[in-house]
């Protein structure tokens, strides 16, 4: 009887789609170069410079990097 509740209480492991995985990473990396290329374009504009739109494609990549670290590595 204890081993049935044992493996009852033990968590299931969903199976793993590769498709979704992928395409989750794929939105991660091009949202993070957008939004923040953006907002980099836009202060470029703004303040009439022109470093802030690579420093905003950097800021971006590097955050979509760390949350696809975040959510699909570290696990």
């Amino acid at each position: 009887m204890a081993e049935n509740t044992e493996k009852e209480n033990t968590p299931r492991k969903r199976p793993v789609n590769d498709d979704g995985v992928f395409w989750s990473i794929v939105g991660y990396l091009i949202s993070g170069f957008l939004i923040w290329g953006g907002i980099g374009y836009f202060a470029d504009r703004f303040f009439n410079t022109t470093v802030l739109l690579p420093v905003g494609l950097l800021i971006g990549m590097t955050a979509a990097l760390y949350l696809v670290w975040l959510r699909f590595i570290k696990e």
